[in-house]
């Protein structure tokens, strides 16, 4: 099983590519002169920046508020650059896990391959000894870098097509059926 192990990552940073409506997700991690870029989905990203601020907040409220966890993302680790090329991906990913190290006071983000087999139960012990194991990325940041990490991806989600004041869901440029208007074509506003 491949592990991508960054602890921690010079870089580490959700981004996109393509224009709205047709947009590729992915997780960027750079360090000791390796880039790792796996592709994932937007709700994905929306999902693991939403999971890391609840056990940021976790961490801190158990703590009593001395972990070394910050409110809010501190604008000198703000990251506003595109991800790096060439954008390649190494694997696409099926699950995610969160963790936080108290002994390194870390957040660990681990990212694993999707596999055909994820959608099927081995029957016994001996199928999922034959199964081969799937990629990982794994990756150590500070809980300020977690922070401005889900800073990041938020936007990252965020930018992409504008919601339709009705419906709520995404409009695109020639409009689109909505249904507060009776699965009539609502006009962009």
């Amino acid at each position: 099983m491949p592990v991508f192990d960054y602890d921690p990552p010079d870089r580490f940073v959700a981004g996109a590519v393509g224009q709205p409506g047709s947009r590729a997700f992915f997780l960027q991690a750079r360090g000791e002169g390796r880039l790792t870029t796996v592709g994932l989905e937007k709700f994905q990203v929306a999902v693991l920046a939403d999971r890391l601020d609840e056990l940021l907040d976790e961490v801190l409220r158990r703590s009593g508020g001395t972990a070394p966890v910050p409110a809010m993302a501190p604008v000198e680790l703000a990251d506003k650059g595109p991800l790096d090329l060439p954008i390649e991906e190494d694997f696409r990913v099926g699950t995610m896990a969160l963790a936080w190290d108290p002994d390194t006071a870390q957040v660990v983000i681990e990212a694993q391959e999707a596999t055909d087999e994820d959608e099927e139960q081995p029957e016994d012990e001996l199928d999922r000894l034959d199964r081969p194991e799937s990629a990982v990325l794994r990756v150590h940041i500070s809980a300020a870098a977690a922070r401005a990490f889900t800073q990041r991806a938020l936007e990252v989600v965020a930018a992409g097509r504008p919601p339709c004041p009705l419906c709520g869901q995404p409009l695109d440029a020639e409009g689109h059926i909505c249904v507060r208007l009776n699965g009539h074509r609502g006009d962009r506003t």
